[in-house]
């Protein structure tokens, strides 16, 4: 473990990176996705099994944490680490993407944003400054740049201020984080769906020499495509020698096209949230276990995966705790799906290291493309 933050590329294959992040409280195998611990908790999971599925690094986010439990608790209790029995990395997101699109009654000004909680409809305010203090007291190894992030489409002089108070929010955030040995503040890139804005934010945010970058505001509703062409242009201006985290990123798919265009870290809530309505992601693709053709099937989901949720249940069985709405099959099948991630993450990471990404990539998405197992 080492006693500062630093970020070194191992492999490259094209515009693929094959990375690790030394932090003191452990090593980020990139390219890594990170489960998303929303309330300090991976939904349906004991965090050993997370670790014992290759994750480095989770989620916790700023929000949701300062609303309940409260983050003042949370360092009294020792900090997030040990609030919820994680002794590895975590990232915090700043709570501004949840301010905007969960609180109905909200104030945007050059301070930060007034709010009301959707819990309980208290007020709050969360200022660029009260956010790293936020992500501090809950011990937060890699904290976030609170910004403004506009659902898509959005008109070009909203996506242009947004942007713009974001890197004014970012300068607040460096100042605000000042030095902390070991731990890092990343800037989020953003713009939008329009390029110059992109290019100015992505060069802005490199000027002030930060530990990583994320790129913000993408999978808000465009199109794939649009995403992509965004990354080209955006990581075509971010510093090579630091971390690259496309942030609420997403399906297999976009995890493979990304990581082609130079990302080094993802989170989604996308495995979770299947998980605990029917869906499991399988090299075979999407399974929805609600549909009745699992009914009577004794096969597993997939007989070589090396998770026992996908191996050693039947579809029977877990499309009968779905439809049954039992907790087991909720559990069983994010269990699933982290696995199938965590087990393409590796999957990247290893063909990075043989130069053979594109190939690999291929294979996997021709296994996506043929489907399902015919029904039994």
């Amino acid at each position: 473990m080492a006693d500062a933050f630093s970020f070194k590329v191992l492999a490259t294959d094209g515009k693929a990176r094959r990375g690790v992040i030394d932090m003191p409280r452990g090593e980020i195998r990139t390219p890594a996705f990170m489960p998303v611990g929303t309330g300090g908790t991976v939904k349906t999971m004991y965090m050993d099994q997370v670790r014992n599925l290759g994750a480095d690094i989770i989620l916790g986010n700023t929000y949701h944490l300062m609303l309940r439990p409260g983050a003042e608790r949370v360092a009294r209790l020792g900090g997030l680490h040990e609030f919820a029995r994680w002794q590895h990395p975590i990232l915090t997101d700043s709570g501004g993407f949840q301010v905007m699109s969960l609180s109905k009654l909200r104030k945007l000004t050059e301070k930060g944003v007034t709010f009301r909680s959707h819990i309980d409809g208290a007020a709050y305010e969360m200022s660029p400054e009260r956010s790293i203090e936020i992500q501090g007291l809950l011990d937060s190894d890699i904290q976030m740049q609170l910004d403004e992030c506009t659902a898509l489409p959005a008109k070009e002089k909203e996506i242009e201020r947004a942007m713009e108070l974001s890197l004014r929010w970012a300068e607040r955030c460096k100042t605000a984080f000042g030095d902390q040995p070991g731990r890092a503040m990343f800037g989020i890139v953003q713009g939008g769906d329009v390029p110059s804005f992109r290019v100015r934010s992505a060069q802005a945010l490199k000027a002030m020499d930060l530990k990583g970058y994320a790129v913000g505001g993408l999978a808000v509703g465009e199109p794939q495509a649009v995403m992509l062409d965004m990354l080209d242009i955006t990581c075509a201006e971010l510093p090579e020698d630091k971390p690259r985290y496309l942030m609420g990123v997403g399906t297999p798919d976009d995890i493979l096209k990304s990581v082609a265009r130079g990302i080094d870290m993802f989170d989604c809530v996308m495995p979770t949230r299947a998980g605990r309505h029917g869906l499991a992601y399988t090299r075979r693709g999407k399974v929805n276990l609600r549909n009745a053709r699992h009914a009577d099937d004794p096969r597993p989901l997939d007989e070589e995966s090396d998770c026992p949720a996908a191996r050693d249940y039947s579809r029977a069985y877990l499309h009968h705790l779905v439809r049954s709405q039992e907790a087991l099959g909720a559990m069983l099948l994010t269990w699933n799906n982290l696995s199938y991630y965590q087990r393409l993450m590796q999957d990247i990471r290893a063909a990075i290291g043989a130069q053979a990404f594109d190939a690999r990539a291929a294979e996997i998405s021709e296994g996506w493309a043929r489907g399902d197992i015919p029904a039994n």
